[in-house]
Formats: structure tokens, C-alpha cells, sequence
């Protein structure tokens, strides 16, 4: 298998990979096409990965704060501030009640990565679990986890509170996520519990890169945004994710071309 991927990279077997995208491919991207394809769980980011935008700035914008928020979060993306000084800092400005966010997801649907959804059932129907791992809120998550016929308990992601009215009193700083180091914390708890032999870990931002390991490579998307930190930091950095299903249709588990 490894070699087969390895030639998969190289383009000495034909594979239209769209190689001009990886004009300095390194050892890694071999050996993170090889997880991929042996994978029997990966984990998705979700903001700016799974959707075009990051959920908590369009959360913020519906509330009138984008532009304060936005700036919190390009910081906790970039590692510059650690994510849980950056989550309650948006969360103090927003204040957002439950009735805001539901009406945020009505009126401002989030929108799937092209290709997303391809990849989802492409993963799904060759019997690899899928996980959604964020820093985003459940109550906005949740739903787009339901559309891709992924189960809530695959879900990790962070819970804001509410009082008895719905208004907004914190966030359950017991959740994996909600801390930076968050994401390799749920990581290993889904290894545990699932006991998975080879994980990757798909995302955009600093968090993502900090969850390899206990995943055995890390994925760079760069489809919506291109964070130059994170990307050195990516065995294999994706900009359209047809790449991805085209290794896992053709150098998955049990093919043989």
C-alpha cells in the first residue's frame, strides 16, 4: 500500500492528483495519503473547513459585533491567543441568547466546502467513522451534523449555557474543546473509546495542527482560507478535497490498482 501511494504523489502512475498544487511536495504527503487512505476515522474542523465560514463570526455579525469577534478569532486561529482566552472573550462581547443563535441558523444557513459532502459518504461507505472536532458551538453544529448523516455523539464541539429564559450565561468549560490543547484532548478520547488504529485529522487553523498527535497526520485545508502557520505545519496541505476522495476511492482499504 505505501508504495502504491507513494506513487500516487510522484505522478508515475497516471494519477491526475492535480499535482501543480504541491509544487514542493514533501516526504510527509505520501505518508498522509497512506493514514488517509488506511484511515478508519477521521476528524473534521468545522469552521472554515466543513462550511465556508467560521460560525462564531457569522453568529457575531447577526448580533452586530463582527468585526470585534472576527479579529478574536483570526488571533486563536493564528495560535497567537490561546483558544479558551479567545472563546470567552467572543462570547462576553456577543452574549448570545438562544433565541439569537437559532434565529442566526435560520436566517444565515451555514454553507458546506464543495466537495465536502462527497467526502463524507465517500469515507462513510467504505466504513470509516467520521467525526466533527470544533471549537464552534453544538447548538450550531449539531444540525449540520444531521444533514451529513453523522450521529450527535461524534459530535465534540462546545456548549454555551443558558439561563432559564434562554439568555446566555457561559460555556461548559468541561468540554474537550473548549480549551487550547482542546483537540488532541478529544482526539485521544475518541481513539479510546472507539479504539481506532489509524486516525487523520482534517482542518484550517492552529488548533487543528496541535491534534497530531494522538492523530497520525494532520491534514492542512486550505479551500476557504489559507493560514500560512498552518500550513508548514501540515503533512499535506489540501486545497480541494476531490483529491482527498480520490485517494480514498482508489488506494482505500482492500483496493489494489
Amino acid at each position: 500500500m505505501a508504495h502504491r501511494v507513494a506513487f500516487l504523489a510522484s505522478g508515475t502512475t497516471g494519477v491526475r492528483l492535480n499535482l501543480h498544487r504541491y509544487p514542493r511536495l514533501s516526504v510527509a504527503v505520501p505518508a498522509a495519503m497512506e493514514a488517509l487512505a488506511q484511515a478508519d476515522a477521521v476528524c473534521f474542523d468545522v469552521d472554515s473547513t466543513v462550511v465556508t465560514e467560521e460560525g462564531i463570526d457569522v453568529l457575531a455579525a447577526h448580533l452586530g459585533v463582527g468585526q470585534q469577534v472576527a479579529d478574536l478569532t483570526a488571533s486563536a486561529m493564528s495560535g497567537t491567543t490561546k483558544f479558551e482566552d479567545a472563546l470567552a472573550a467572543r462570547l462576553s462581547l456577543m452574549q448570545p441568547s438562544k433565541k439569537s443563535i437559532l434565529k442566526c441558523i435560520e436566517e444565515l444557513p451555514l454553507e458546506f466546502s464543495p466537495g465536502l459532502e462527497d467526502l463524507v459518504d465517500t469515507l462513510r461507505n467504505r466504513g470509516t467513522d467520521v467525526f466533527l472536532v470544533s471549537g464552534g458551538f453544538r447548538i450550531m453544529i449539531e444540525p449540520l451534523a444531521i444533514h451529513l448523516g453523522i450521529p450527535i455523539d461524534r459530535v465534540y464541539a462546545n456548549t454555551i449555557n443558558f439561563g432559564k429564559t434562554g439568555e446566555y450565561v457561559g460555556f461548559d468549560s468541561n468540554e474537550p474543546t473548549s480549551a487550547d490543547g482542546g483537540k488532541p484532548r478529544a482526539l485521544r478520547m475518541i481513539k479510546e473509546k472507539g479504539g481506532y488504529d489509524k486516525m487523520v485529522m482534517v482542518g484550517d487553523g492552529a488548533t487543528d495542527a496541535q491534534a497530531r498527535p494522538p492523530a497520525d497526520a494532520f491534514l492542512g485545508y486550505g479551500g476557504v482560507i489559507v493560514r500560512e502557520s498552518v500550513r508548514s505545519q501540515s503533512d499535506w496541505f489540501v486545497y480541494d478535497f476531490k483529491d482527498m476522495i480520490y485517494v480514498v476511492k482508489n488506494f482505500g482499504k482492500g483496493k489494489n490498482p
